[in-house]
């Protein structure tokens, strides 16, 4: 029986991007989400909506139906004395703050200078087409 809309599916998994592995199951335990509520990238549910338990796939999912496309617009450059705080603010480092609205943001920091910090809000694979190869494990 194929997966259904708010079904529990677990899958084990491997992303690549240029060959390279990103992401996968961890301590070879599958990965459990719910279907069809947004749990996980569109491109990935498009693509397994018909597999069974048992199955076994590769695909790719474009940039567009994973992270998105990459925006130049996503680089901003904020004052430094907005890190206050943040101990070894160093260049590569990933931090989680909130927005005027009080929601999570992410966005990484790709120079500091001596009075400002040049930061992405990119996800770090915006532009980036992800490389899957999957097994269902099982369909709850």
């Amino acid at each position: 029986m194929p997966i259904e809309i708010n079904q529990t599916v677990k899958i084990m998994f491997e992303v690549r991007v240029d060959g390279v592995l990103v992401d996968g199951s961890r301590s070879n335990k599958p990965f459990e989400f719910q279907f069809g509520v947004g749990q996980v990238i569109a491109g990935l549910e498009k693509r397994i909506i018909n597999m069974k338990a048992g199955e076994a796939a590769q695909f790719i999912v474009p940039a567009a139906e994973a992270y998105g496309e990459y925006d130049p617009n996503g680089i901003q450059t904020l004052l430094l004395e907005q890190f206050t705080g943040i101990e070894d603010l160093k260049v590569g480092m990933q931090i989680q703050a909130q927005d005027e609205n009080d929601q999570p943001i992410q966005f990484i920091v790709k120079e500091i200078g001596e009075k400002e910090v040049t930061v992405d809000f990119n996800h770090p694979l915006a532009g980036k087409d992800l490389e899957y190869k999957i097994k269902i494990d099982s369909l709850l």
